[in-house]
């Protein structure tokens, strides 16, 4: 889905409009009814008589009976305040009262009643405590943006004076805030003449009637499912806003809660048999306020967006850019450890920055693109137990909740995941790899698996070394469990591994070589296809990452890979018909989670068309050769591609992005999990001994060196630490988030 809504859509479609924007006075012939003065609409009669249109169309009563209410003094203008004697910063203007509320399918008087509580100016003048008295990312009322090393403002003068020891600097209406001993400095504006901010307070008002009277039970859902396996927010900060007003949010933050908690509606027992808000009517408001706020960025910003992308139709690569340069625009780039904000504020913004660089790795796999966020501009520290401010104490025991350590540790690996997806991407998806692999096309796939035997490695080694709380088969009673997306992520980075070699077998290299790398691809793809099997209702009905569906598509794509490069029709046959299996497999357990018909549709999208191009007798010369004949065809004047290392772009070979069209199907789960130490006789072997699996484990040494290296295959087997991948962004977090693993680092 596209960030920005199919239509466009402005303040006046949710609604009404002052009557006179001039402020200049009117003659009427009447006086309007009692309901369309309080909506200040146009009182149109026919024939004479009551009732008005309006009322007529809202099947209500129209009287004449209210005064008219006395006139109100017109509101400064932003430049009548900006100069105002005291030099003060425009103040908010006043929330609108219900009855200047119009939500489609209310009329304001039927509109349910919501808290009409003034929001908080600044938090700086809360009284009592507060966590928010402090905060850099998360004010209400102005918006921060880093002041970068070539920016107008010259950090040498930053330097000159003790501004360290001064709060803030005023710089007109804005202010100067460093918050650390160096020179990293943030501005901070006023949100106050920023782009349709004064309709901020009329969306908040708008998103909590369409969901009323159950905000405060969503909010109480989203923190039991969503929140542990995903925590991006801050539980108390959040809390401690709503308990006040809904008022003092961000509208899309907001929005965005609601419409995520409300895919386990049936998981609260006061909503079960409640009929669901019109879940449309939200995702449009989220996404027209979300267009609004990125003029004054702030933490809640990112939140927004990263949960509204998680949504089963939420995945746009526009939108992840957006977010990207957004994060970098509040440093979420940068070491914040030792800056002068709340401790709170530094465990979310390294949260966050996490999060962002995940959806950055995921979104450029899932859409084949160039990744944002490289490693010379990452300084962010790796999380710690003490950058998650909620432990077990925090659980809801309630039925169908979620683990908060096993979230935490869930996230934590998750990352490290990431980074070794970062790794294959950058070793093998850019435009410079890409290049490369043509024009050592005739050396053969040798030179390319031994590029990709340290980084399988890491990932076995990663696997091996999970904790046993997200071994899928640790489920508690009547709990969700997300362990089911992390460990699909696992079969998507391998397969993405294997992806690229598959391709790039070719007739120079030997026989026997071609069938060992297969055989490889084969057992994983065997061992995938096994997990979607074992997948039972803990795990369906959790929350998945965004690009889980994605990561069930490309199963089956690369099914369709190893299809249409069989090397006879046995073994294309073979394959035709685990792509049917599978596919039948996704149908089944769509019944227990609607997010698959996604996966569905786009595998139908990927492959059902392109298969029917496979011949059904298979021409191997062809297959194996088109690198060949590739090299032919591009000529010999052909641009470089240059790039420096941190560069990554995804490969032109690649496929087009499977998210880009969805029709959904229903499948049902089946199959218990299999054990992980099960054998491969028969059972199902969790992470199959890369490219020895299938049986010719003595010919592993020829996959990755020549014929005079010996004892290949026992330097395989010992696993290098993932710290030493050559990744660059350096989370190792293995030792953080407070972790038990099976062995150590």
């Amino acid at each position: 889905m596209n960030f920005s809504p199919t239509q466009s859509i402005s303040p006046n479609d949710f609604y009404t409009a002052p009557n006179d924007a001039t402020g200049a006075s009117k003659t009427r012939s009447r006086r309007p009814c009692d309901s369309c003065r309080r909506r200040k609409s146009r009182c149109e009669i026919v024939d004479g008589a009551p009732p008005c249109v309006l009322c007529r169309f809202h099947r209500q009563e129209c009287t004449f009976l209210e005064d008219p209410q006395p006139r109100k003094r017109k509101a400064a203008s932003l430049s009548e305040e900006e100069h105002n004697s005291k030099g003060e910063a425009p103040r908010r203007a006043p929330p609108p009262t219900q009855e200047k509320l119009w939500v489609p399918g209310y009329s304001p008087a039927d509109a349910p009643k919501i808290r009409q509580d003034q929001p908080v100016d600044n938090y700086a003048n809360l009284k009592g405590p507060s966590l928010l008295k402090k905060t850099l990312g998360l004010q209400n009322h102005r918006h921060s943006r880093l002041i970068g090393s070539t920016s107008q403002y010259e950090q040498l003068l930053l330097e000159l004076n003790d501004y360290h020891n001064k709060e803030e600097v005023p710089v007109g209406l804005s202010a100067l805030r460093k918050v650390n001993a160096l020179d990293t400095a943030f501005v901070l504006s006023p949100d106050d003449g920023t782009r349709n901010h004064e309709d901020e307070i009329l969306d908040l008002d708008a998103i909590e009637t369409l969901v009323a009277p159950h905000g405060q039970a969503l909010i109480h859902l989203y923190f039991r499912i969503v929140h542990p396996s995903f925590p991006i927010l801050h539980k108390r900060v959040f809390l401690e806003k709503y308990q006040r007003t809904h008022r003092e949010f961000s509208p899309p933050l907001l929005a965005a809660v609601y419409i995520l908690a409300l895919n386990w509606w049936t998981y609260s027992s006061e909503l079960a048999l409640l009929p669901k808000p019109d879940v449309p009517r939200l995702e449009k408001l989220a996404f027209k306020t979300m267009n609004d706020i990125i003029h004054r960025p702030k933490l809640s910003t990112i939140q927004a967006g990263l949960l509204l992308l998680q949504r089963p139709e939420g995945d746009s690569w526009a939108l992840t850019t957006q977010l990207v340069g957004i994060g970098q625009d509040l440093g979420l780039h940068l070491d914040c450890s030792s800056w002068r904000i709340p401790s709170w504020e530094r465990g979310l913004r390294k949260r966050l920055a996490w999060a962002l660089f995940m959806q950055d790795k995921w979104g450029a796999l899932v859409h084949g693109r160039p990744s944002h966020i490289i490693a010379s501009d990452w300084a962010v520290q790796p999380l710690h137990e003490d950058d998650f401010p909620e432990n077990a104490a925090d659980e809801d025991n309630e039925d169908g909740s979620t683990e908060v350590e096993k979230g935490r540790a869930l996230f934590c690996e998750m990352i490290q995941l990431t980074e070794i997806l970062g790794s294959i991407l950058s070793n093998f998806y850019t435009l410079k790899t890409e290049e490369e692999f043509r024009q050592r096309a005739q050396e053969g796939v040798r030179w390319l698996l031994e590029k990709a035997n340290p980084i399988q490695s890491s990932l076995k080694h990663w696997f091996d070394n999970l904790p046993p709380s997200l071994r899928m088969e640790d489920i508690t009673m009547r709990k969700l469990s997300s362990t089911g997306y992390l460990h699909l992520g696992y079969y998507a980075v391998g397969i993405t591994l294997h992806r690229q070699i598959i391709r790039s077998l070719s007739s120079v290299d030997d026989p026997s070589l071609r069938g060992i790398c297969r055989q490889a691809a084969n057992a994983r793809l065997k061992s995938a296809m096994e997990f979607v099997k074992s997948l039972r209702p803990e795990h369906l009905q959790s929350f998945w990452y965004s690009a889980s569906k994605y990561c069930f598509a490309l199963i089956g794509t690369f099914t369709s890979l190893l299809w249409a490069t069989a090397q006879d029709k046995e073994e294309a046959d073979l394959y035709k018909a685990k792509l049917d299996e599978y596919r039948w497999t996704l149908r089944l357990s769509s019944k227990s989670a609607d997010f698959l018909e996604r996966a569905i549709s786009m595998l139908a999208t990927s492959t059902g068309v392109l298969v029917k191009a496979i011949p059904e007798k298979p021409n191997p010369e062809f297959i194996l050769n088109r690198h060949r004949h590739r090299m032919m065809s591009v000529p010999s004047s052909a641009p470089q591609i240059h790039s420096d290392n941190a560069s990554q772009g995804h490969s032109i070979m690649y496929e087009q992005s499977e998210s880009e069209a969805y029709e959904g199907r229903s499948p049902e789960q089946v199959g218990e999990t299999p054990s992980p130490n099960a054998t491969a006789s028969g059972e199902w072997n969790a992470d199959p001994l890369w490219f020895g699996s299938a049986g010719q484990i003595n010919s592993i040494d020829a996959v990755y060196s020549d014929h005079n290296t010996p004892n290949l295959t026992r330097s395989y087997l010992e696993m290098p630490d993932m710290r030493h991948l050559p990744n660059g962004y350096n989370f190792h977090g293995f030792s953080g988030c407070g972790l038990t693993r099976e062995s150590g680092d």
